[in-house]
């Protein structure tokens, strides 16, 4: 059977108060502690000064009775003056003499002799304890220090110093309780406005907060304090402003997705009807139209399935790319058709890739990446113009070892700074008129699917895409 241990079950008793409740109860708690360490010096001081007294006052009284004619002094002088200093016997030695005052009935032994001429503070705490909780029915024999005499001894009762003990034992008790009170509430009100309210004003504002995330009006104002309740403030207030910030974007991205799903369902139910009339192209016995048609009609079907997929977005996730490898230089000549979208700009389109290089990769998702950053450099060569030169769209690809490098390359204007660090961020990276961000994202995301990686290669005068993809068996070496 376990047995429960004392401070856990304090703590658990202390627990239950509310943190006000456990301040103050542990305010006068460590008051009181504070109490009964100066209460143990002080007792044996007390009872080390009252024996002194003693001491001195059975001095005087036997030097009176030395200094006055035997003849003069009354009859019962000696024993009212014994009774004055609550001693039975006395006894001084010095100048080469020695003096006794006694009663008649002095007691044969005593219970314990005391000598406060070489007295060490241990024994006198002891003592002092011992005559409190353990007193002796016997007289006690006090040994002290007196004036122009050797020593002074004196035999007296022990209740009388263990009364007096026990009231000052009482007055300090009180005295500490007062103590305990008074300052345990000057701190209690002192944490109160300093730290509970403050702590209470945060924990507050959190529930409030929670409530309602999205509304800034709920968000905390900082005071101006500069300790740890100030920071705390500071960090809630930037932590909620950057929450409400991102529950407020992520609210108008789901509205957009789902204007996006029902955008593309319609599209996708048009694309399908294109699809049907571009089917009668083939059958047309023109050349141009023959030549046009297929192109025409994997175009459309690669439009469809990416608005099913989009409409699946509502998982709205890319699908895991189904690579195989493919001819890479296909998918390049098939973007050279992109440059007549802005057929007045004249831009010429070049390619580098040869005719052998294979790369392991999803047809359709690389086709994605490798159009959005063609038509991403065709807008920005028919908005701004060429840095130098004729407006030109470079792509070149090699391989090394079981990577494969794609290099998309213009000479437009370049990226601005401005837009650099947020340029794989949705609705951040656009940096021509009339663009969502979303291209480069969703690139991006393709890219790293097939485990690879797309980044800007820097320079001045040109914008140069570096696409690096790895053959499966390359990843999974490496996972």
């Amino acid at each position: 059977m376990s047995v429960e241990r004392p401070q856990s079950l304090a703590w658990r008793i202390l627990s239950q108060f509310g943190l006000s409740a456990r301040l103050l109860l542990l305010t006068i708690l460590f008051v009181m502690i504070a109490e009964v360490l100066i209460y143990v010096p002080s007792i044996a001081n007390f009872r080390q000064t009252w024996l002194n007294d003693r001491i001195a006052a059975a001095q005087i009284a036997a030097m009176v009775l030395d200094a006055a004619p035997e003849e003069s002094l009354p009859e019962d002088l000696e024993l009212r003056l014994l009774q004055g200093v609550g001693a039975q016997a006395i006894a001084l030695r010095g100048g080469g003499r020695r003096s006794l005052l006694a009663i008649s009935d002095v007691p044969p032994e005593v219970s314990k002799s005391i000598d406060l001429r070489d007295a060490k503070w241990i024994d006198l705490v002891s003592d002092a304890f011992d005559t409190l909780f353990n007193p002796a029915d016997k007289p006690i024999r006090v040994i002290g220090h007196g004036m122009g005499v050797d020593f002074v001894e004196i035999i007296l009762d022990q209740r009388p110093l263990r009364a007096a003990m026990l009231d000052f034992s009482r007055n300090i008790l009180l005295l500490s309780l007062f103590i305990s009170l008074i300052t345990a509430s000057l701190v209690y009100l002192t944490l109160q406005w300093v730290i509970v309210r403050p702590v209470r004003r945060l924990t507050g504002n959190i529930a409030e907060f929670s409530g309602n995330p999205e509304d800034a009006s709920r968000v905390i104002q900082p005071t101006d304090r500069a300790d740890e309740i100030g920071l705390a403030e500071q960090a809630l207030a930037r932590m909620e402003t950057t929450l409400a910030d991102e529950l407020r974007q992520k609210r108008r991205l789901a509205q957009l997705g789902l204007a996006v799903s029902k955008i593309n369902h319609e599209l996708r139910n048009m694309l399908t009807t294109a699809q049907l009339l571009t089917d009668r192209l083939e059958r047309v016995n023109d050349e141009t139209a023959q030549r046009v048609a297929p192109r025409l009609v994997a175009t459309l079907d690669r439009a469809i399935a990416f608005c099913e997929t989009t409409l699946a977005y509502g998982r709205a996730t890319e699908p895991l790319p189904q690579r195989r490898l493919i001819p890479l230089a296909p998918l390049i000549e098939d973007l050279s058709n992109l440059t007549d979208l802005a057929p007045e700009v004249g831009i010429a389109f070049k390619a580098h890739v040869p005719e052998d290089l294979m790369v392991d990769a999803d047809k359709d998702q690389l086709s994605r990446v490798l159009v959005n950053l063609v038509r991403n450099a065709v807008q920005a060569l028919s908005q701004t113009g060429p840095s130098q030169g004729q407006p030109c769209i470079d792509i070149k690809a090699s391989r090394e070892g079981n990577t494969v490098t794609v290099l998309v390359e213009d000479n437009g204007p370049g990226i601005p700074e401005r837009v650099k660090a947020d340029l794989f961020t949705p609705f951040q990276s656009s940096a021509h008129k009339g663009g969502t961000g979303l291209g480069l994202t969703i690139a991006a995301e393709l890219i790293q699917l097939h485990g690879g990686m797309i980044s800007l290669d820097e320079g001045e005068g040109h914008t140069c895409f570096r696409i690096t993809i790895p053959d499966r068996a390359s990843v999974q070496e490496t996972k």
